[in-house]
């Protein structure tokens, strides 16, 4: 259904194109040429279809799970809704992207940022459920209020809500914290986990002596608590880190790396390349994608 109304969209030319984006025949913001066909960004388009991929693996490897691996200790084993929310929410990744870099409109921006949100919110409010022994209803309260709020705020005050909040990188942050709090939850290390944020932070360029020096655009540090509030239990369960974490993380800022080269200002940019550094960030944060779902099924109780 999504691939019919995409290709119907191309074909009548979607509509008007976003504020930001450049006309047909100029290099894209992403460095890929822009076409007058039914993509606007042909390659980094379908670059996305290793999302897609990604998911429905996920959902294949579900469908064989059986209830002989005990999945009511391990949400992300069999036909359960956590897990089925990650692979739905990593197949909505590819056709959220798809639509922002084929159509260049302010529509295609705000679903390729609501599927970035969809998915990141769930492994870091998955922490939160497992630390503040949550049900699978409150879960989907909060995951619902997050994701519903963030697409509201996007399509009316613009990607930063108008408060100056990039909800998807702080999420990269507050996943590692409750991943931190996970492991090593005590009470001495609950108030100290929000400095993880700032090494995160620090990662991508955001220093902390940057931070002070601009306090009020940086206010969203506060949020680096936010995981401490809720986690109010250690976990009774343990994951194994290797190799799959390790796996989508470092995927993950390889990915981050060639993605920073992926632009029209790069030198090292060739917009007729059939090899463009966007779609390439597409296909590793797919596979950190599966990196990560395999690693969640490792969970076992601490017995």
């Amino acid at each position: 259904m999504f691939a019919v109304l995409f290709i119907i969209g191309g074909v009548t030319g979607w509509w008007s194109a976003a504020e930001n984006e450049q006309a047909i025949g100029e290099v894209s913001r992403w460095c890929e040429r822009v076409s007058g066909g039914v993509m606007r960004e042909p390659i980094n388009t379908l670059g996305n279809l290793g999302f897609v991929i990604s998911g429905l693996a996920m959902f294949v490897v579900l469908a064989r799970d059986t209830r002989e691996r005990t999945p009511q200790v391990n949400r992300f084993l069999g036909n359960q809704p956590i897990a089925l929310l990650y692979a739905a929410a990593t197949v909505f990744l590819g056709p959220g992207s798809m639509v922002m870099h084929g159509s260049h409109t302010f529509f295609g921006a705000w679903i390729d940022n609501v599927s970035m949100v969809a998915y990141i919110a769930v492994p870091w409010l998955f922490n939160l459920a497992v630390l503040g022994r949550w049900r699978d209803r409150t879960f989907f309260v909060a995951y619902g209020s997050v994701l519903g709020i963030y697409a509201a705020g996007y399509w009316v005050f613009g990607s930063d809500l108008g408060i100056g909040l990039d909800l998807f990188g702080v999420s990269i942050a507050l996943w590692i914290i409750s991943e931190v709090l996970y492991r090593f939850w005590s009470r001495a290390v609950r108030p100290l986990s929000g400095l993880v944020g700032f090494a995160v932070a620090a990662v991508f360029g955001i220093t902390p002596s940057v931070m002070l020096d601009d306090i009020g655009s940086y206010w969203w540090v506060v949020l680096f608590w936010v995981p401490a509030l809720f986690a109010n239990h250690a976990s009774t369960t343990r994951r194994t880190y290797t190799p799959w974490y390790w796996a989508g993380f470092a995927s993950f800022l390889i990915a981050y790396a060639i993605w920073t080269t992926g632009t029209n200002e790069h030198r090292l940019c060739n917009p007729d390349s059939l090899i463009q550094a966007h779609a390439l960030w597409h296909l590793l944060t797919a596979f950190a994608t599966w990196c990560f779902f395999i690693f969640l099924r490792t969970e076992r109780p601490t017995d």
